[in-house]
């Protein structure tokens, strides 16, 4: 029996170990692209590191870029443990940040404290009420909650352009010829606090306080239980009483509203507008996509996706670093964040059938067992006769 529980124990931390086994294979791959081009990897990798950590500067540089990826994946666990996959982060961010920035631009008499709540606020609910309609056509309509997330990011982009260059355009760019889309600089007391001299914010330990309260809802309260519950039987959970539909609707609902705090964050604590070049990632920098990779990283659980975070922060970070020093093409940078996201998400797939095998060997040595015959006696009753 202590045989058995040490191999279930050495197989759990494998499947811990997984998603850096990927990162280091994925950068083992970058290696190889870093030969072809005839570049040093090992002095590519080093500058990579010295620009995510090598410095104060650098290490908050390193938090700032995680703290939405943070508060994305934090999302990401509560969607996909209810078995919904929200592709939606990049919309939700741009919903619940244009929400935010028209606080900011319209209550400027009020207390700063009061306008950074009142938008962070406006955030939550705005990325909640994207999701959650994505989540009401899933759970009452069987609409497939990829294709509607997906397609309410292009819708959330062309809101944004419109805004940015119509209603909502700075009027100093308005009279321009350029005509930049970006709204008007929010006022210097509606700033998030910052740890000065850098720019790291008070938006990262919301994030990470947030991770706590997550985990907490999870795996410590009836709602997230039934959340759960579904996403591992939504028959069985039914049958149980469980109202499934509504708790499709809320995964995804939770999903969206942390997805929209991200992004009024990002405006309060980092931009201090709204800006884009046009695209999605021109605001969020795909922090709606690659905080999915994020959550897979840290095995879909909140208090793990805060290093998974902090390490896919010193990547993008530190890629710009090695990018400068090293001279490689931004293509390599773009293909060696590709390569790490691929790898980890591929190693999710062998931690699930690794637990499928667990199970199955658990099966197989529970009805291997010999059954005591009704009227055996036991080794003690033989020993006291005897």
């Amino acid at each position: 029996m202590q045989n058995i529980f040490k191999q279930e124990w050495f197989s759990r931390l494998i499947d811990v170990m997984l998603p850096v086994f990927a990162t280091l294979a994925a950068l083992g791959v970058g290696a190889v692209m870093l030969l072809l081009l005839k570049v040093n990897p090992f002095v590519a990798y080093g500058a990579m590191f010295e620009g995510a950590f090598g410095s104060g500067n650098s290490i908050a540089e390193t938090l700032v870029k995680a703290t939405p990826l943070l508060l994305v994946g934090l999302g990401i666990c509560i969607s996909f443990r209810g078995s919904v996959i929200n592709i939606g982060g990049e919309g939700q961010m741009i919903i619940g940040a244009l929400l935010a920035t028209q606080m900011g631009l319209m209550f400027t008499d009020l207390p700063g404290w009061f306008v950074i709540v009142l938008a962070l606020l406006m955030g939550f609910v705005g990325g909640a009420l994207w999701g959650g309609f994505a989540g009401y056509l899933k759970a009452y309509f069987g609409v497939n909650e990829i294709l509607t997330t997906v397609m309410m990011n292009a819708i959330a982009v062309q809101l944004m352009n419109f805004l940015l260059r119509g209603p909502m355009i700075d009027p100093s760019q308005a009279q321009l010829a350029s005509k930049i889309p970006q709204t008007a600089r929010l006022l210097d007391a509606f700033r998030l606090p910052r740890w000065m001299p850098t720019r790291l914010h008070l938006g990262f330990l919301i994030a990470v306080v947030l991770a706590f309260l997550v985990y907490i809802l999870l795996w410590r309260t009836t709602l997230g239980y039934r959340i759960r519950a579904v996403g591992k039987n939504p028959d069985a959970s039914r049958y149980a009483g469980i109202n499934v539909k509504r708790q499709i609707v809320l995964a995804l609902l939770l999903s969206g509203a942390f997805a929209g705090l991200a992004g009024a964050i990002q405006v309060y604590g980092v931009n201090y507008r709204m800006i884009t070049d046009g695209s999605a990632s021109g605001f969020t920098g795909s922090a709606g996509f690659n905080g999915i990779v994020a959550a897979l990283f840290g095995q879909l659980h909140p208090l793990g996706t805060i290093p998974a975070s902090i390490l896919f922060g010193a990547l993008l970070v530190g890629a710009n670093k090695m990018q400068r020093v090293v001279q490689v093409p931004s293509a390599l940078v773009i293909a060696l964040n590709g390569l790490v996201v691929v790898f980890v998400v591929s190693s999710d797939y062998w931690r699930r059938k690794r637990q499928r095998r667990r199970l199955a060997q658990a099966r197989i040595e529970e009805d291997d067992e010999p059954d005591e015959e009704p009227g055996a006696a036991s080794p003690a009753q033989t020993e006291v006769v005897a």
